[in-house]
């Protein structure tokens, strides 16, 4: 199989997943058990893992100030356990996916068989070297069509992300530098990147200085010939990691899940629970999926 059919997939499903990020009905779980605001987000998508310290989070996260994780745990655990987390979570998906896409919607045959298409993919994760796929794909599998295609895709994502850590690890960058990496490009305002994850303008700063110095980015922020060219490198080979749940569909099965999760993503981008439409979706997006 291709890298691309692979991204491909990835980028028509991922809005689906991402709602878990931006709705109310999560977080409103969460903070029912005193857990508020990017608490939640910490607390939540780490769950999976137990109740684990900051310093993992830290490092699974990858780009996030390390001060925003360490304001969220190890105090969420105190408060609430992982599994309340996980219950929490789940239950606002299900909330948010019955209000935006409706009962007919996730009731639908479709549904069914973009959730069999999507457990199918999920299922060939290998837990290697993916902590977060791994801990994803350890939890039990939801009953209901609209919340197992919600998990398929969840454990997919986070096998995806697992990957992309590590290529920007092998290529030199740290967090802040991958955030500028990513804005450099083009696609992303380096605003938006700065802020929700956290770093002071002097951290920023200091890390473009480290890329200026390195030849990934000139004077002006903008990426270098080479800097390009090292950025590529990474996308294609977090695309060529990324492939292996995949390939088991293959091009056709690929075509069909993309098919038939395509209007339900769009629906969701529509339906205005991101707060944005589809051209700013991808900088918002969390954790990287591009670089930063």
């Amino acid at each position: 199989m291709e890298p691309l059919v692979a991204r491909k997939t990835w980028r028509t499903l991922e809005p689906y997943h991402g709602l878990v990020y931006f709705a109310a009905e999560p977080a409103e779980r969460y903070a029912a058990l005193g857990i508020d605001g990017q608490d939640g987000y910490f607390a939540s998508r780490s769950a999976p893992m137990g109740r684990v310290g900051p310093e993992v989070v830290v490092a699974t996260f990858f780009n996030f100030n390390p001060a925003l994780v360490r304001r969220a745990l190890p105090a969420a655990w105190e408060r609430a356990s992982p599994e309340a987390l996980l219950e929490a979570r789940l239950a606002g998906m299900d909330a948010v996916l019955r209000r935006v896409l409706g009962e007919e919607a996730i009731g639908s045959a479709d549904v069914a068989r973009a959730a069999a298409l999507a457990r199918s993919a999920a299922e060939r994760v290998e837990p290697a070297g993916r902590p977060l796929a791994a801990a994803h794909a350890a939890l039990a599998w939801p009953e209901e069509p609209h919340l197992a295609l919600w998990h398929a895709i969840s454990v997919l994502r986070e096998h995806r992300g697992d990957g992309h850590v590590a290529c920007l690890v092998a290529a030199g960058l740290d967090g802040p530098e991958a955030l500028v990496v990513h804005a450099a490009g083009g696609e992303v305002p380096s605003a938006a990147l700065q802020t929700t994850r956290g770093w002071s303008d002097d951290a920023w700063q200091a890390a473009l200085q480290r890329l200026a110095d390195r030849d990934w980015v000139d004077a002006d922020g903008a990426l270098t010939e080479g800097g390009r060219a090292r950025r590529d490198q990474v996308e294609a080979r977090t695309d060529e990691l990324a492939v292996g749940p995949w390939a088991g569909l293959g091009d056709d099965g690929c075509t069909e899940l993309r098919s038939l999760v395509r209007p339900l993503s769009r629906a969701i981008v529509e339906g205005g629970s991101f707060g944005f439409g589809p051209s700013q979706r991808a900088q918002q997006s969390q954790p990287p999926a591009s670089p930063g």
